[in-house]
């Protein structure tokens, strides 16, 4: 049996600025890893045969603890019962990969620790997931799919280094970076709408409205790759604009600008999954009176381009 030593891993989280949805069906997109993500910090324990859990916020506070034994996963104690289950069914998929995976003679502390607030939406399962393959020498993909279940572009992202292409294709995800480095940065900020969305019941609903998707597939495949080549903020904005709108008419829904910023003088493009978590705007008026116009709607949690992403 190995020893067990101290052991450290990251993975960063994402933004889908294009594909969404669209992205589970072979769309290229056009996806962006954040300066923020989740640490887990791994040492030994006197405890042999367990593996003593702790989720913490980026404070540091606990927001899960739980006690596993090593020899057949049993949860012996939990702060949270579904986290813990949860937590398990990664555990038991990956010694599906990976058989050696956590002997039962050895002790570990494994405590993970999110950079951002859970509720922003920015990848706390994809980078859990990242930085546990790390660790166990999975693939993280296949962790992905046994799991949670996706697209796998979050993925990608946590161990991006700048912005990329992702597709998924016939013979597997296949990701490579994007040239995509905006000189209108100063004009492009991320907001959050002060609600977590659940982006199971967005792909339920792509699934269940969209039949034709060949034809907009290409379309925003088209967009994924021009984008990076607009060298104005007028070109860019018309794009994003373009994408929202085939979005919102192949989903029946309502664009984030109509519901939420009615009164906005740039683009307003939703990222991910639609009607939580992040948006990017679009304004070529400074970042005081930018930021004073979503703190005026409510939406207080405000970066400049370059402060969310790398």
């Amino acid at each position: 049996m190995a020893i067990f030593t101290e052991q450290s891993y990251r993975a960063r989280g994402k933004l889908l600025l294009t594909g969404e949805y669209f992205v589970l069906d072979g769309a290229l997109s056009l996806a962006l890893p954040t300066r923020l993500g989740q640490q887990l910090h791994l040492r030994p324990h006197t405890d042999r045969g367990s593996l003593h859990w702790r989720s913490e916020n980026p404070d540091g506070s606990p927001w899960f603890q739980g006690h596993f034994d090593l020899g057949d996963g049993q949860i012996l104690q939990a702060s949270d019962q579904p986290t813990a289950q949860r937590l398990r069914q990664i555990l038991q998929a990956i010694r599906r990969q990976n058989p050696g995976f956590l002997s039962p003679g050895q002790g570990v502390l494994a405590t993970s620790r999110l950079e951002f607030p859970r509720h922003w939406g920015l990848g706390s399962s994809s980078t859990l997931i990242a930085t546990l393959a790390q660790w166990a020498g999975v693939d993280p993909y296949q962790l992905l799919a046994d799991t949670f279940g996706g697209s796998g572009y979050d993925i990608a992202c946590a161990t991006a280094t700048g912005p990329i292409y992702y597709q998924r294709t016939t013979t597997g995800p296949q990701s490579r970076a994007s040239p995509f480095d905006p000189p209108f940065r100063e004009h492009l900020f991320w907001v959050y709408l002060e609600q977590k969305q659940n982006s199971r019941e967005g792909i339920a609903r792509y699934r269940a409205m969209v039949e034709k998707k060949t034809p907009l597939i290409d379309k925003i495949s088209a967009w994924s790759r021009e984008i990076p080549n607009c060298e104005s903020l007028d070109d860019f904005a018309a794009l994003l604009d373009a994408h929202e709108a085939l979005v919102a008419e192949a989903l029946r829904l309502e664009p984030v600008k109509k519901s939420r910023f009615a009164d906005f003088w740039g683009s307003v493009k939703s990222l991910g999954a639609w009607g939580g978590d992040f948006v990017l705007l679009t304004s070529d008026r400074t970042r005081e009176e930018t930021q004073r116009y979503c703190n005026e709607k409510g939406f207080t949690t405000f970066f400049s381009y370059d402060e969310l992403l790398l």
